[in-house]
């Protein structure tokens, strides 16, 4: 018998590629996914839900310690972390979420090839010595850790973000390498559980791609509960024995750790391209797509993290969304605008669309912001998590939401109301006239909102007073 030809075969199986191949099957396609690795990808196996797992583990031992002030006490010598079992329960989340894929993709008739895979030509993979056929193929296989450049190391090992969810000992000391957002959640947590850490970088703040304010605030969060920063200093060179590393900066100081972390940044996985490598067109080494996620091979199409576009979780499973159905003759336009962006620390922080310096740099002094304190909204409070704000950027003329920034409690579930009023292209004006429960940690967007145009009655008035 001839060897079947699928309609659409998928290689990878995180965000993008799961939900690439759901698409495409619930439209009719005959739909095979490669996976060289486990299903779900960086983020369910790797990333965002490990790292939520360790980080709600943090959260709880916060509140803990914060509980005497709610008339709890207990005792704090008697208190211990066994990351072993923190271990444990990121493992049964993550293998819970990849059976639920698993059965997604069952459900929907998506035959699942196990094994590394290759590409031979534009309709052909390579896996284990068997070619598969398809007629469109779409790319989906993400992105891995970087490792440093241009660094001596000598017998030490370092970690990357993979690694360090696999330590099942909490190591003493902790050096975190990079100021970004999977480095600053990690070095959160870790520093929940115990160990001394500190983060290194070489600019002189930490994520750099967030508004100032809410990096100085995070920073100095950060900092308040024990985390210690080394900024705007070069590192020469790394050496290693046992559990004891030392770090050796330009500035000649020195830091000793028992771990170091290399968090500083992700780049594709490309190696599966094989015969196609020199011919699918890539910049900065990840593949460029155009606007209905087609690479310069008409039928190849190519999503999330191994593409120029934004690398989260969320726009992954959105582009293999669209990549299958245009895939399947459909001719979706994909939207790149208006992406949220979280940081999972304690306190969070989220945001959409231009910071104040960008806004300034493209619309100059026809920009407006409002802003409003964490410290003066009953629920958060009443909670105990009075700290942070919410800042929104918009532009004069027409109104226009440019961008929002959060500071503080439930930042990552907030930034979803600004991603709607942005994308329906609500005006300030008509945004700040919506009413919110209260009390509701929500209530600090609406205020700032009345904010920008001068109606936030809950801030002493801004009038010089008489």
């Amino acid at each position: 018998m001839p060897d079947k030809i699928y309609d659409i075969a998928v290689i990878g199986g995180g965000p993008s590629g799961y939900i690439a191949a759901a698409q495409a099957s619930e439209l009719g396609a005959s739909v095979i996914l490669f996976e060289s690795d486990k299903l779900g990808g960086t983020c369910l196996n790797y990333g965002c839900i490990p790292t939520k797992s360790y980080l709600k583990t943090a959260e709880i031992l916060k509140n803990m310690y914060l509980s005497e002030d709610r008339g709890i006490s207990f005792d704090k010598n008697s208190l211990k972390i066994d990351l072993l079992k923190i271990y444990d329960e990121k493992e049964k989340t993550t293998k819970t979420l990849r059976e639920g894929v698993y059965k997604i993709l069952e459900s929907r008739d998506v035959k699942i090839i196990n094994g590394f895979e290759t590409l031979i030509d534009k309709n052909k993979i390579n896996n284990r010595k068997k070619n598969y056929k398809a007629k469109k193929i779409i790319l989906c296989t993400g992105a891995k850790p970087k490792t440093l450049p241009d660094i001596e190391v000598i017998n030490a090992k370092l970690l990357n973000s993979n690694d360090i969810l696999e330590l099942t000992k909490l190591p003493e000391s902790l050096a975190v390498i990079g100021t970004g957002i999977i480095s600053m959640e990690l070095a959160c947590a870790f520093s929940a559980f115990g160990s001394k850490v500190t983060v290194i970088g070489r600019k002189n703040r930490i994520l750099s791609h967030f508004d100032a304010s809410v990096s100085e605030y995070i920073k100095s969060s950060l900092k308040d509960s024990g985390i210690n920063f080394i900024l705007g200093q070069k590192i020469l060179k790394i050496t290693g024995k046992d559990d004891v590393n030392e770090i050796l900066f330009e500035n000649g100081e020195k830091l000793v750790a028992s771990k170091i972390l290399v968090a500083i940044g992700r780049e594709p996985n490309l190696e599966f391209l094989g015969e196609l490598k020199d011919k699918i067109e890539t910049e900065n080494n990840f593949i460029k797509t155009d606007e209905y996620l087609r690479t310069n091979i008409p039928n190849i199409y190519a999503c999330g993290d191994l593409t120029t576009k934004e690398a989260f979780a969320h726009f992954a499973s959105y582009m293999g969304t669209v990549a299958a159905k245009n895939a399947m003759g459909e001719n979706i336009k994909c939207r790149f605008n208006n992406i949220p962006k979280c940081l999972y620390t304690l306190p969070e922080a989220a945001f959409i669309g231009l910071s104040e310096i960008q806004a300034k740099n493209i619309y100059g002094d026809d920009i407006i912001c409002g802003k409003f304190p964490f410290s003066a909204n009953g629920r958060a409070l009443a909670a105990g998590e009075n700290t942070g704000f919410v800042k929104v950027i918009c532009e004069k003329k027409y109104g226009e939401i440019l961008g929002v920034h959060i500071a503080g409690p439930n930042a990552s579930e907030l930034i979803s109301q600004a991603k709607i009023l942005m994308d329906t292209e609500i005006t300030f004006e008509e945004a700040k006239e919506i009413i919110f429960p209260h009390p509701t940690f929500s209530e600090a967007f609406s205020e700032s909102l009345k904010d920008v145009a001068g109606e936030c009655l809950n801030l002493p008035s801004k009038r010089s007073s008489k």
